[in-house]
């Protein structure tokens, strides 16, 4: 019972990260779950195929054991884990403050958020405990469109278009209490609630951090991430918790996976943008050409374009459509979820120990899987180009007084960032 998976349409293997993209090409609309504001999407009606996908909120027949308690699933959308170190970048601060830190401030000021989320992807992708658990407790406190929980399949937990309803955690531990907390326990009120939600953030990092493909038993490969990539400077962790302690993923964990080819956009939209317009001035000049799969079709080819790029720019038209390429196989990654289904065992269940989780106290069986990969299209890069310069002008005006030079800007300043209406609190970790 390998649960770990990715839905499968068009496949696209990365060798040098060890990574299967399987990417789904299908419009699914579930409009009890989608935000409003893309309930207008619609599925074409003539494009002569469609796809019957799993439904990943629940795990399979094969996986329910004596507990008549409907199976969780928590989705979350990690966004983009590293800073990029391309030569191509132009303002310093985006190597100092991530794309989603920086998307924040722009969100909130279009109105399409009423607060700033706390949450740091560098902090998920950090394979540091601590970090990984405070990001995790971030989505749940303002999850936006980037966390989500099912309940036997129904949405009981995410973010609502009005923003100015808040989110009732009591009530969401109220669902989860039969899971993490015995039918005996004497916790209760507002005590409970941190117990379970204390030990969802637990298992949801289990399931984060375990191996797809190596038994349990096999020490994990690890992915240490490079120096400088790893750390934003608009989160509120403390430096200390930033730069010291263990930043590495195991290699065969989703996280490792998705991190690795999103780091396949080694150039920026900056350093793109060149070779995006040598590919349309060929086009233009050929506008006949076939071979360069700029609109798929995504087969072994596709893949070899992607795997097989030059190291250095020749000027030659392979290497821009590579690049091209590989970009928009990262944005993929950036922008997808991944679905951890859950479901609680009994004690006597026959449990193949490589496929459950132990928390403190009770057992799991699970389920990870990815979706949302349909492959960016190609011509969405110009949209992605100015994007990138609005959120970054945007930023860079409502944090720096007269738009002086980004160094003199006082990163280390936790409000600066997240405003001053929240309370700030120390996290102390102890056994439940």
């Amino acid at each position: 019972m390998k649960k770990s998976q990715c839905l499968l349409h068009q496949k696209l293997f990365l060798d040098d990260v060890s990574c299967l993209i399987m990417c789904v090409i299908t419009t699914v609309c579930v409009f009890c779950v989608m935000a409003e504001s893309r309930c207008d999407k619609v599925m074409d009606t003539f494009s002569g195929c469609a796809l019957c996908l799993p439904n990943l909120t629940q795990l399979s027949s094969c996986c329910c054991f004596g507990q008549h308690r409907p199976p969780l699933c928590i989705e979350i959308k990690p966004k983009c884990g590293f800073l990029p170190s391309s030569r191509h970048v132009t303002k310093e601060i985006k190597s100092k403050v991530c794309r989603f830190c920086m998307h924040q401030h722009f969100k909130v000021t279009s109105g399409k958020w009423k607060r700033l989320s706390r949450y740091c992807p560098l902090d998920l992708f950090s394979g540091n405990k601590q970090r990984m658990y405070l990001a995790i407790k971030h989505l749940i406190e303002e999850p936006q469109n980037n966390f989500k929980i099912f309940k036997g399949g129904e949405c009981i937990y995410s973010c609502k278009d009005d923003a100015d309803v808040l989110q009732d955690l009591d009530e969401l531990a109220q669902h989860l209490r039969p899971y993490f907390l015995p039918s005996g326990s004497l916790i209760n009120g507002h005590q409970a609630s941190k117990v379970v939600l204390n030990e969802l953030i637990q298992v949801l990092m289990s399931a984060l951090l375990s191996s797809w493909d190596c038994p349990r038993t096999v020490e994990p490969r690890k992915t240490h991430l490079p120096e400088g990539r790893v750390t934003c400077e608009a989160s509120i962790l403390h430096r200390d918790l930033l730069w010291n302690g263990n930043h590495c993923l195991p290699k065969d964990c989703v996280l490792a996976k998705i991190l690795g080819t999103q780091m396949h956009d080694n150039l920026d939209i900056e350093g793109l943008n060149p070779l995006f317009r040598r590919v349309e001035q060929h086009l233009q000049d050929f506008p006949k050409e076939s071979r360069l799969q700029i609109d798929g079709p995504y087969d072994e080819s596709f893949l070899e374009k992607v795997q097989n790029c030059p190291a250095e720019d020749d000027g030659s038209i392979e290497y821009a459509v590579g690049k091209v390429h590989q970009y928009r196989v990262a944005m993929t990654a950036k922008d997808c979820s991944i679905m951890i289904a859950i479901a609680p065992c009994g004690e006597d269940d026959g449990l193949d120990q490589n496929l459950e989780i132990q928390p403190a106290k009770p057992r799991f069986s699970y389920s990870v899987s990815i979706l949302d990969l349909d492959p960016k299209p190609y011509d969405s890069i110009p949209h992605q180009s100015r994007l990138d310069a609005k959120i970054l002008n945007y930023y860079l005006r409502s944090t720096q007084p007269n738009h002086q030079e980004v160094d003199n800007l006082e990163l280390t300043n936790p409000g600066l960032f997240l405003g001053r209406d929240r309370e700030d609190c120390t996290l102390v970790f102890h056994p439940v």
